[in-house]
């Protein structure tokens, strides 16, 4: 499972990176996404990403309490967004780290890797067609749809 983190600030994913790579269970899965060139009509590209490789379920408490605990380093304010393979984002502020006993920052690690094993939400219904049909090719059609991609923690 490839998980990209993206942090606010210059120069801050690279810092993000280097604490993760100091850990020596993610070391070897920590790598770099090239920043990615501004769309045209655009001020600005996004930022440098971190890329994780990690097997299903597996180290995410970790990420997880690395990522709480990189935080609890930083001045100003930092967001850290974690994204899954299929779009769902997991969002760490600094502000809502700062203080945190070591018990409440292992609660908020384990959330955030609750967050991060947690099966995607189901894709929404498909809209009608204009013959009434809705267009699903099978499924239960009380499913509700997907409550939105994203988490803050």
């Amino acid at each position: 499972m490839r998980i990209t983190l993206e942090v606010t600030g210059a120069g801050e994913a690279l810092d993000l990176r280097e604490w993760l790579r100091g850990d020596p269970e993610l070391r070897d899965r920590v790598g770099r996404v090239p920043a990615q060139a501004p769309e045209p009509g655009a001020m600005g590209g996004l930022g440098e990403l971190v890329a994780l490789l990690l097997e299903p379920g597996g180290l995410t408490v970790t990420l997880a309490a690395s990522v709480v605990a990189w935080l609890q380093t930083r001045k100003g304010s930092q967001t850290v967004t974690i994204t899954k393979p299929d779009g769902t984002q997991v969002v760490v502020t600094s502000e809502g780290v700062r203080g945190l006993t070591p018990e409440s920052s292992g609660e908020l690690a384990e959330r955030v890797a609750q967050a991060l094993r947690a099966p995607a939400p189901p894709p929404p219904p498909a809209p009608p067609t204009t013959d009434g049909a809705t267009g699903d090719r099978g499924g239960d059609a009380d499913t509700p749809g997907g409550a939105g991609t994203g988490e803050r923690v």
